[in-house]
């Protein structure tokens, strides 16, 4: 709405500067000499639109000028036609910066498309129900013209439970989201073919080897749930999970002992060791990048997470997830610094 309100202004505003210079000429006389200021019209008529704008204020413009020069004799002299020769100079100008403009705008309008189609590829939308859970997921770039990042997640319904993943590729742009697909693409795999979370665990972490370089690497959080036996978690140097119990109490719940990321030539067997908490009916679990907790506001506070999360209480997932993520962008006050990925699991009942 604002955005409208902005455009409506400046398509009127050329029009608007030419009728006070106008009246402010006729009024002040032939002496003050604002007949050049006229060229401001299509100045301002090349900030939006075609290149249509600036030549229909440049004739405008044109017709004002002549009008003021035959009232104030300024044709008499060369100052008057050197006050026209601005204006046809100011329209030409704000015709080629239009036609600039366009070119650039639909350049970006092609960038965002190409990001949108890569992403619902990388980050397809998670099952609405997945075995015994309901999920939603949200996602929010800091780059807003790409609208997709080095945050990954998944939600697979295995044969032994959910298989879920979570994570956030050190670094920004394309080799970030390549490696991202990478993850992706072995834990999508392994989650149907790895008997236990070890196993899946062990495939990812081959695949961050071989796709990250230098000393970057990736956090990630990996769970498996089902039925009857709780919540396992592998954690990689990721942000503790977020455990909502049915009777409202928050936990975030520590592994035994932290492991390095992925990708940073962990040697074999000192991976993370699997924890396993209760998550029964009425429970609900967050897991999100750290783009939510770091996000800060203009003070500088970060995001406070563990007395926010009241807000998932809704009953739609969904829903109550948008919900968070509206106050996290109420918190920041604008856009985010980092990527912040969201995703809810809520045990069905």
């Amino acid at each position: 709405m604002a955005r409208r309100t902005g455009t409506g202004v400046l398509s009127v505003l050329p029009y608007a500067v030419m009728a006070v210079v106008a009246t402010v000429d006729v009024a002040a006389g032939p002496g003050v000499g604002l007949l050049a200021l006229v060229s401001l019209g299509p100045a301002f008529a090349g900030l939006v639109g075609s290149w249509r704008r600036p030549v229909a204020a440049g004739a405008v413009a044109l017709l004002v000028g002549c009008g003021l020069g035959i009232h104030n004799g300024l044709f008499q002299e060369r100052r008057g036609f050197a006050a026209l020769a601005s204006v046809v100079g100011v329209t030409v100008a704000g015709v080629a910066a239009a036609v600039m403009r366009a070119r650039r705008e639909a350049e970006l309008a092609g960038v965002r498309s190409i990001a949108e189609v890569a992403q619902r590829v990388l980050l397809r939308p998670v099952p609405r129900s997945a075995g015994h859970l309901r999920a939603a997921v949200s996602y929010t770039s800091a780059v807003a013209e790409a609208r997709i990042g080095g945050d990954l997640y998944e939600v697979v319904a295995a044969p032994e439970g959910v298989r879920v993943i979570i994570g956030d590729v050190q670094g920004k742009g394309l080799e970030a989201v390549e490696t991202a697909a990478a993850v992706l693409g072995a834990f999508r795999e392994a989650a149907h073919d790895e008997p236990d979370l070890k196993g899946v665990g062990a495939r990812v972490e081959r695949a961050a080897e071989r796709a990250l370089h230098g000393e970057k690497f990736v956090t990630a959080l990996i769970a498996e749930l089902v039925p009857d036996g709780g919540a396992v978690f592998l954690n990689y140097g990721h942000p503790l999970p977020a455990l909502l119990r049915a009777d409202g109490t928050v936990h975030f719940p520590e592994p035994p002992q932290y492991a390095l990321p992925l990708g940073l030539g962990l040697p074999s067997g000192d991976g993370p060791e699997p924890h396993q908490v209760d998550f029964g009916p009425g429970d609900q679990l967050l897991l999100y990048t750290d783009g939510v907790t770091e996000a800060r506001d203009r003070a500088g506070a970060f995001y406070p997470l563990a007395r926010r999360v009241h807000l998932l209480t809704g009953p739609d997932p969904q829903a109550a997830l948008e919900a968070l993520r509206g106050d996290l962008m109420r918190h920041t006050g604008g856009p985010l610094h980092d990527d912040a990925a969201m995703l809810l699991l809520r045990y069905r009942d």
